[in-house]
């Protein structure tokens, strides 16, 4: 596992690294993360949330919320996903993300090659959430953040299995989609979805 490159030490104090969570799912919200890291408590072990375990990213997220100078959530709806479609959610969820901070930040880092509409400078960075510490760190508060609400939804649509796969077009989840029909907070404009609506 490659360690972020980058610390807050190389960017202003202010720096937001900010990602997403859940672009790939059949159902549920995209969630974005906005993160401003203090650099007088570093958080060792932050990385990319994919190559983490969920024990792990869960332990990092509960570190990075103690420690981080601010942190704040951002999200979009299955419907505003499919209003808008995938990619401008997710970048409205990065917005919604970066201005649930409560502080200004001095530069914007984000993952990946777009970049939301911001009134504050912004760069993107690609692999970002691999090699950026703050970028990394928003990748694992977003995705503990839609897991946690995955399992959630599990718990109101029974059946879907949300809490195992978290909305990702797995066999057991087509399946279920076969068998249950398609629930309300499924992306109807999803292919997989859309031919399944009768």
């Amino acid at each position: 596992m490659t360690q972020p490159t980058r610390t807050g030490s190389d960017y202003p104090l202010h720096t937001a690294g900010v990602d997403e969570a859940g672009r790939g799912p059949l159902a549920g919200p995209v969630v974005a993360a906005a993160v401003i890291l203090d650099p007088q408590r570093p958080i060792e072990g932050l990385a990319d949330s994919k190559v983490l375990s969920p024990l792990r990213r869960e332990v990092l997220a509960r570190l990075i919320r103690e420690r981080a100078l601010c942190w704040g959530l951002g999200r979009a709806e299955a419907q505003e996903i499919d209003r808008l479609n995938i990619l401008q959610a997710s970048l409205l969820a990065m917005q919604r993300a970066v201005e649930a901070l409560g502080r200004i930040p001095e530069l914007v880092l984000v993952d990946g090659d777009r970049a939301p509409p911001l009134a504050y400078p912004v760069q993107t960075i690609v692999r970002g959430d691999a090699t950026v510490q703050a970028i990394s760190a928003a990748s694992i508060l977003a995705k503990v953040a839609r897991d946690a609400e995955m399992s959630a939804l599990d718990a109101r649509y029974p059946g879907y299995a949300f809490a195992r796969h978290k909305g990702y077009p797995t066999r057991e989840h087509l399946l279920a989609l076969d068998r249950l029909g398609v629930s309300p907070v499924h992306r109807l404009s999803f292919a997989p979805v859309r031919i399944r609506i009768k």
